[in-house]
This record gives structure tokens, sequence and C-alpha cells, in this order.
């Protein structure tokens, strides 16, 4: 029989069985777990020890094998010890998961009741198993795309809520891996003209049994438990390993349509919690290596996400757990890239952020990782850090998302913040030679108000969650036109349709790399709820019977706009050197410069930006005001006559001899 090894870790099958390897520094003993078909377990101890590893050959291991670990040790709380061998518990390595968590007290390591205790009750038939999947795939030929981030338009995107609902795919599909695949959810896509699909959470996540006593579901994603495994109720095709197959064939569908694959990633907690929540994998095998201990408290663990517990990533193997799991999805699963939740935290080694942490320069001198995308939430509930990731890395830019919403609304005294922004943000990033494609700019996500709401609420309306409209967020810089709410009022009807196009054409005409909300383009409603994570039903599911056929057409021109000029899409700031023939011409309505008197004006909400790329020039006409402003043109760069490109006021019309060009309130004109 082959020779076990300490690497890799995890189950991996060889000739007669599998080689398994489990880590823990402080467990004295490890049994591994084999389920049969009706639930009869059969337990082998791991007999080898390299390190502080356990391994061994096991026989009768194969494809679709159900499986967990027993682990022994000491149960000492107050020292960060919880070890308890009637907790069965997932492979931290494996790579597919199938079956749902019955909760009760037999999911908790401790004593309900007495935390300090240690509960003995067997958790295996009230836990999910970890399955062998069968790994082997034909993608022929498929690689990483690779497409430039200068050229990058993003579509954050929910797998079940794009086709739960969608008339074209078939029902029996829908809401899976193999409906995003589906050519009907393709074409949308393409037909759009977005380049890569960011998609919430699909590591395999818990689905929490507060949510479920109300009768609500965990619909985001944002509480992982296995870093390797496809979320199994995303799967058609099945849950016994098929879903790894199944996502492989999304990807390889959406990367012969022309389309890149981000996955947004939750590395920075696990689904366990505090110290009262559940012992289902990490916290069973060794808490103290795994998790972030409150020194000279281990009982409690130190929390930088709200959700109780912090990845420790100042421990080699918490550290080497999370670039494995990337190295695996971008391998053997071929995504393009990460977009990071609450990437902060993890920079967090002792306590504070740091630019040069173990994560970010091991991503940084990775092979394998150095060259895929790499997105950043840059802020955690201890700190905001917009601007202070490495220049390798992109960010998602919270500061675009607050100024436009303020410039659209017509604040006062937002101008000077809004040209940075659709600049690329070079008050953030230039200083520090920092790329526009730095900034990942957005003004709606998953985490709030969609578009379509933002113009239609003022308030949030989070009843639906069961939290009496506490949760989310209250402060969303958002305007209702006068109405709250859907209204007959043609007149408020026209200004929110103006301003969803305010906000997706400036957008697109902004530097740095774009990213939309799924749905947005076609005014996709939650009713005004800003917090839906637990609304697994229609609330967040596309209503694509209810969809604006005339908000998709412009947002599909504007995504075509921005691919036509260079001039949207500055791989470095106009005025770095060496890029002397890209300038912009931040200017007055009336084709004067600004003064410092004019940034002073709170009352002035309009300008005029002349963006220049080598022979292409585009000139953006922004004005927020009350009331319509005359524009005096500029000569365009390179002779000739400006034409109207795209504008939010499907009125516009420009002569070809005009010198001056009325722009109605709370529009933009985009002229080439």
């Amino acid at each position: 029989m082959t020779s076990s090894t300490r690497n890799p870790l995890g189950v991996t099958l060889v000739d007669g069985g599998a080689n398994v390897a489990v880590f823990s520094s402080t467990a004295e003993r490890i049994e591994f777990c084999r389920f049969d078909d009706d639930g009869t377990e059969h337990r082998t101890e791991l007999t080898n020890r390299t390190g502080y590893t356990f391994h061994d050959v096991v026989p009768d291991v194969t494809v679709g094998t159900r499986y967990g670990f027993r682990v022994h040790g000491a149960w000492d709380p107050a020292n960060g010890l919880r070890h308890n061998p009637a907790k069965l518990l997932l492979d931290p390595y494996a790579t597919a998961i199938d079956g749902e968590y019955r909760w009760g007290q037999e999911l908790f390591g401790h004593d309900m009741d007495e935390p300090e205790q240690m509960d003995e009750s067997d958790s295996a038939a009230a836990m999910p198993r970890s399955i062998v999947a069968d790994r082997s795939f034909d993608w022929q030929g498929d690689t990483r795309l690779e497409t430039p981030l200068a050229d990058t338009v993003v579509y954050e995107v929910h797998v079940k809520g794009f086709t739960k609902q969608h008339p074209d795919v078939p029902e029996e599909i829908r809401g899976t891996y193999a409906g995003l695949a589906h050519p009907a959810a393709i074409k949308h896509l393409t037909d759009l003209g977005i380049t890569a699909v960011e998609l919430l959470p699909v590591h395999q996540f818990v689905q929490d049994s507060t949510l479920e006593d109300k009768g609500l579901r965990n619909y985001w994603g944002y509480n992982s438990i296995g870093f390797f495994a496809p979320h199994d109720e995303y799967a058609a095709s099945g849950t016994a390993g098929e879903q790894v197959a199944e996502f492989k064939e999304m990807v390889k569908a959406l990367h012969a349509a022309g389309l890149e694959v981000i996955m947004d990633v939750v590395y920075n907690h696990t689904a366990e919690g505090n110290h009262m929540g559940p012992t289902l994998s990490f916290k069973g095998l060794d808490n103290q290596s795994y998790y972030r201990l409150v020194e000279g408290d281990e009982a409690n663990y130190f929390d930088t996400t709200g959700t109780g517990n912090s990845l420790n990533v100042s421990h080699p193997n918490a550290l080497g757990l999370i670039t494995d799991s990337l190295r695996y999805w971008v391998e053997e699963m071929h995504v393009d890239g990460f977009r990071f939740d609450l990437a902060t935290t993890l920079t967090r080694q002792d306590g504070e952020a740091e630019k040069h942490s173990a994560f970010l320069d091991i991503i940084h001198q990775d092979p394998v990782l150095r060259d895929v995308k790499m997105i950043a939430e840059p802020w955690d509930t201890a700190g905001y850090q917009v601007g202070g990731f490495p220049a390798d890395w992109s960010e998602w830019n919270g500061k675009y998302r607050d100024d436009l919403r303020a410039f659209w609304r017509g604040d006062e005294g937002a101008l000077g913040d809004a040209v940075q922004r659709v600049l690329g943000s070079p008050d953030v990033y230039e200083g520090s030679r920092r790329s526009p494609l730095c900034s990942v700019d957005f003004v709606t996500a998953h985490d709030g108000f969609t578009l379509a709401d933002l113009t239609m609420y003022a308030e949030k309306h989070n009843e639906a969650n069961g939290e009496d409209n506490n949760d989310g967020e209250s402060n969303n810089t958002s305007f209702n036109g006068g109405v709250e709410g859907p209204t007959d009022d043609g007149a408020v009807n026209d200004y929110r349709d103006r301003q969803r196009r305010n906000f997706l054409g400036t957008l697109m005409l902004s530097a740095g790399v774009p990213m939309m909300l799924g749905g947005d383009e076609i005014a996709r409603s939650q009713g005004g709820n800003n917090n839906a994570y637990c609304q697994d039903d229609e609330i967040s599911w596309f209503d694509w019977a209810a969809a604006d056929a005339d908000l998709l057409a412009f947002t599909t021109a504007a995504i075509a706009f921005r691919k036509q000029h260079e001039a949207l899409r500055p791989e470095w700031y106009r005025t770095a050197p060496g890029h002397s023939d890209s300038t912009v011409s931040v200017l007055r309505a009336d084709d004067a410069g600004f003064e410092d008197g004019d940034w002073a004006d709170g009352g002035n909400r309009s300008v005029m930006l002349v963006l220049e790329q080598g022979d292409d020039s585009v000139a953006v006409l922004l004005n927020a005001s009350e009331t319509t402003v005359e524009f005096t043109l500029p000569e365009k760069p390179g002779g000739g006559s400006w034409t109207l490109g795209l504008s939010s006021d499907p009125e516009q019309q420009l002569d070809g001899d005009a010198t001056t060009l009325l722009v109605r309130d709370a529009s933009f004109t985009a002229l080439h």
C-alpha cells in the first residue's frame, strides 16, 4: 500500500484508498470517520504524526465517500482548547460538502447552559458530511482570460437570484451554477457588455439557526465553513460531489463567452461564531491556531468582523489554509480573481492593519496568485483603509459611492469630491503612485439599496428582516424625488429615470474599474430593503418580468461608449511622468478654468471635464443643479466638431455647429 504523507492536507485518493492528512497542534488523537449510505460510521485512527500533521492511508475511500473527523484532546476553554470527540468535524480541505445542519445542543461543543462544561452528545446525525469529490475534468483548453483591468467592467451578481425567475432558463436549473451557464443567462451578460461576473459567496456556507427560527435564510452567504467547496445548494446536478464539476462547467461556459469569473471570498471569519457558537470544524480541530483569541482571556474571540470571530492570519497554518484555498480555485477551478470581504482583517497580525502583513506579502510573491485580479473590501469593523493596500491590488472605493451619491442628490459642496472620483480618485491613489485602476468604482452593491431603490426611497424599509427595521444602514444618501416608493406621478418618475441614467452613465465615464450591481440595468427593486441578506425570495431575486427595457438599452450603450474611448480608460494618471500625451481639463460651464473661489462655492453643481488620450477625446458635462445650465463648448482637441455620444436626457440634441449646449437639471451629456 502507498505510504502516508503529511502533504497535501485533506483527502487525496491513492492506490488502495486515500492519504488523509489533517493539521492540529493541540490534538492528542484524530480519527477519520467514514459513513456508509445508511449512516453507519467507521472510524480509523490516523497513526502517523509529522510535526503537527496527523496522517495515514485509509482503505476503502473512493470518489463519493462521506466522511468527517473526531479529535481527541484537552477541553479547557479558558486556555483556548475546545477538543471534543463527540463532535463530528468537517474537513477544512474538503472539496465538497453535503447535507444540512439539525440545530440543537448536539452541534455545540459546550453545554448551552454551562458554557465551561463539555457537552458529550454525539453530533454526527446533525452534521453535514465532507465528500471525496472527483477532481478530474476536461477543460478542453480553457484558461484564465486575463482581461486587462483597464478594459474590465464588473457585474456583481448572485448565482441563485440571477436566474431563479428567468423565463428563458429551464425551471429545473434556475438558481444554480448550471442556470448561470445557460445560453439565455450568458446572452444577457454579453449583450450588456460586461466583462466579468463577481459572484457573491459560493464557498460552502452555513444557514444560520437564528434566521431559520424566523423563517428566513442566509441569502448572501457571508457565513463560510468550507473554503475549498462550492456551495451545494447552488447545484442542479447533485450534492454528493457533483457540485464541483457543475461549477467548473459554469466557469468554462462563461470563459467561452469572454466573461471572467471573480469570487467574493470570506476568509476573515467562519460560521462557528464566538464562544457560544457551534463546533463544526476549526474550533474542534485547533481553536488556538485557527482563531484569534483575546490575549489573557482565551475563552473569548478577538473579533474585527462583527460575526463573533476572526481567522488568525498570524498563524502559518491558518494563513496556509487561505493561500491553499486561493491556489485551488485558480488552478483547479480556473477562476480569474477574488474580492476579499473585510480584507483589512486579513492584514491584522498583532491587531493593527499592516500594508506589509504576511498575507499581503505571500500574495505578492506567489507565482500562482500574483497575476490574478485581487480586489479588497478595504475596511472592517475596526478600521477604514481605502488607499492602504499594495499597488497590485484594487479596492472597492467607498468614497466613490458616497461622493457620487451626494453630488447627484444635489448636496452643497459635493462637486470637488465628485470630480476627484470621476478622475479615478487621484487624491487617494496618486500620492503613492498607484494607478486609477486601483479604484473599483461603484454606486451600489449587494449591501445597501439597489439603484432603483436609491432613487425611490429616502428611508430603508427592512421590516421583512424581522428586526423592526433596526438593521441596515440608515444613512444612504438617497433621494426619492419627493414621493416615498412607487408612484404614478410622471414628473417624479422622469426624475428617477434620469437619476438612474446619471449614476450608470457617470460610472462608465469614470477612470478606474467600474462595478455595477447586477439588476441595476433593469431597475431591479428590493422594495426599499437595504439589507436583504436574509431574503432568499422575490425581494432579492431578479424580476425579469418587470425589467426596464429603456434603462437596459441605456446601460448597454454606456458600456459600449466606455469601450470605444481610450480617454475613459487611463491606466495611469494623466499628469504622471511619461504620459504627457494624456491630459484632462477641468472647466466651468463657461469654458473657463476653475479658481479657488469656484471650488469653495457650495452652490456650484456643474462642471465640464475634457479628457484626452492620444487621438481620442471626450467632453463630460455634469449638471447636478435644479436648473438647466448653458455650457460653452471648448474647441475639440485635434480639431473637428463635437458629436453627441451619451446623455441621461433622452431629449438632448447637439447642432453640429453649436458652440453652446443646454444641459437640463440633474443630467449629464458626453460628447466625442
